[in-house]
Order: structure tokens, then sequence, then C-alpha cells
């Protein structure tokens, strides 16, 4: 036999080989499919917080504010109007993502409010939909539980429990006056000139 046809024969044999093996995995009855691993229910990672901490820049003097917004509440920085709809962000345990809806309003010269911005910002890439303007730039830092800021319905609510806790003595009430001012009978009447001759 020469060399070829050694070569030859056994690539046919190699050749019959696979096709055999091929027709008997696919003629093997087939696994039962593993059970699916559960899938995490969609948001269940996030964390929603009541407060929005955003940073914000005066381009003229080059000052840097940070500000705590409560969710659907409105600040306003320099002529911006700012107001957060959402914001959430991941345990500590997880990899740090911090995003919020943003809903910025410009307040124009001539006293009109006009919208700026709508929509995503995130705090860990703040270029990426940060709010740019001739004079101000506002950005999220993060969202957070809680603020230094009293809440807006707490504010009013402890404003409300002042006004009921002070004594009564504290806000008389005036006496009541008659209508008609009577004039007091131990006083001279100053309203007529005084007719008596002195001697």
């Amino acid at each position: 036999m020469s060399f070829f046809n050694r070569i030859s024969t056994g690539a046919l044999t190699l050749a019959a080989g696979l096709a055999v093996s091929t027709a008997a995995f696919a003629a093997s009855p087939e696994p039962a499919p593993a059970a699916p691993a559960p899938a995490a229910p969609a948001g269940a990672d996030r964390v929603t917080n009541p407060v929005a901490e955003f940073a914000g820049i005066d381009k003229i003097t080059g000052r840097i504010i940070t500000f705590d917004v409560y969710i659907d509440e409105t600040v306003q920085f320099g002529a911006l109007q700012v107001t957060p709809r959402v914001c959430y962000s991941r345990p500590q345990t997880e990899e740090p993502k911090t995003d919020s809806f943003v809903e910025v309003d410009e307040i124009t010269l001539d006293r009109k409010i006009r919208r700026i911005f709508t929509g995503w910002m995130f705090a860990e890439s703040p270029g990426l939909n940060a709010v740019e303007h001739a004079v101000y730039d506002v950005w999220l830092k993060e969202c957070k539980q809680k603020s230094d800021v009293p809440a807006p319905d707490a504010a009013k609510a402890d404003a409300t429990k002042a006004d009921a806790s002070k004594p009564a003595a504290a806000n008389p009430k005036p006496a009541a006056t008659p209508d008609v001012a009577q004039p007091d009978s131990t006083e001279p009447d100053t309203t007529e000139p005084d007719t008596t001759e002195a001697n």
C-alpha cells in the first residue's frame, strides 16, 4: 500500500467513526433540562430614596453649593428650579449605581418658567446628563434616606403643632368694643370751645 492510500483509508475510517458517533449521540435520549435559577425580580436590588442630593455651580462666582431636595419637591438654585421625581440607589454590598429622574426649569428674566431639562441623572457619570446652563450647572451627587433639611410635610406639621401648643394667654382676643364711643363724663369735652371768661 502506498502512503497516499493509507492516508485516504485513515481519513475514511475517521469520517465513518465520526458519522457513527454523531448518529449515536443524536439517537440518545435528551437529559431533562436543569431547573432554571430563579430570576431576581426586576428592581429588587435597587433602593428607593426620599432625598436626592445635588451639587450646583455658579459659573460667575465659581461657588459650588450642595443641596438636598425631597422627592416631588422643588428647590430653587439661582435661576433654576430643581424637582426630582425618583431617586434610586443600590445596597452598599453591591456595585454603586445611583440615578434620579429630574425636571429642571429656568426662571427667565421676564418671570416666565421654561423647562430646560427632563431626564435621568447618574451620580457615577455626572457629565453624562448634567444640566448645563449659561450661568449654572447642576448634577446629582447621591440619593439618601434622610437629610438634615426638614421634610416639607414635617415643617408644616411642626408649625401647626407650635400654633396649637401656645397658651391661650399668649394670644388674647381683643375685647369687644362698643359701636359708638361714649365720652367720659369726668373729662372736659374738648370738641367744643371753652366759652367761659376769665376776669
